[in-house]
């Protein structure tokens, strides 16, 4: 491990850590470079098959075997469940990372859009994590203990795309819902935190990027560098353990004062501060 590891590691060793839609793209990310980094982490997914995979790799890249939790968290007894089963295997929950997958029509215009791709989105973006927020405010308040939830959004949410609009509309509430939890619950010990990230190198990315390389009439490898590789001046995409070092400052003491804030990761792909 290196010196910046080690360093990082002291910051959330032994915490207790449920990451959510957490097999594939950023929340596989976030799961793995967490688990290296020493947090005893519970992944998440609808598929049993996907959370064997990526249990099995994020054991034999880090040593860390997680809890894994078949669960779909855009119902209502999916969420309640995800939550009472960590909770439970876990001994309790330090931090609650709310990451979700894209909505099945985006990319798409608004006026693609039907009433129930409205309505996935909202139960996405908006339901699940104010929910899942919800019912783990409720148990920290009940047991009197602190705890951490940091909302993974998109910067287009400041930077609007049209072709996510659906998304960003929804999840641009994941913003008011952090500062919400910050003015009530920062007595009694509980910090939230949005996060809009630029673009990783995802299967989800991939998938979008080329259905609008589709629209354009372009070359997927045309589409990706056109709308991911050179919208950033440093000319690539994030690397998971930004991301994973950003995730350890925020679930330690020392952000304390941040509580509430919402924060920037896009390689100043957009004019967003």
């Amino acid at each position: 491990m290196s010196e910046q590891y080690t360093a990082l590691s002291k910051l959330v060793s032994g915490k207790r850590v449920l990451v959510t839609a957490s097999t594939k793209g950023i929340g596989f990310f976030t799961a793995r470079e967490l688990a290296r980094l020493g947090a005893r982490v519970a992944i998440v997914s609808r598929s049993q098959e996907n959370l064997a995979r990526a249990a099995n790799e994020i054991r034999s890249s880090t040593g860390q075997s997680p809890i894994t939790i078949r669960a779909d968290i855009t119902l209502r007894d999916g969420i309640e469940n995800v939550l009472s089963e960590a909770w439970r295997r876990l001994g309790g929950l330090d931090a609650i990372i709310f990451n979700i997958g894209n909505i099945s029509c985006e990319p798409c215009y608004i006026h693609e859009a039907s009433y129930d791709d409205w309505v996935e989105a909202a139960k996405h973006h908006l339901v699940a994590p104010g929910y899942i927020a919800s019912l783990y405010i409720r148990k920290l308040l009940a047991e009197k203990r602190s705890g951490v939830m940091v909302f993974l959004s998109s910067v287009s949410v400041k930077h609007p795309m049209p072709v996510f609009a659906l998304a960003d509309t929804a999840r641009a509430g994941l913003v008011q819902l952090s500062k919400s939890i910050a003015l009530r619950y920062a007595g009694n010990g509980i910090r939230a935190y949005t996060v809009l990230l630029g673009s990783f190198d995802t299967p989800g990315a991939r998938r979008s990027i080329a259905r609008i390389a589709e629209r354009h009439g372009i070359s997927f490898e045309e589409a990706w560098r056109r709308f991911v590789i050179e919208m950033t001046p440093l000319r690539r995409v994030a690397k998971p353990e930004e991301l994973g070092a950003l995730l350890a400052y925020l679930l330690s003491p020392l952000s304390e004062y941040m509580n509430g804030s919402t924060l920037v990761l896009d390689g100043a792909m957009t004019g967003c501060v």
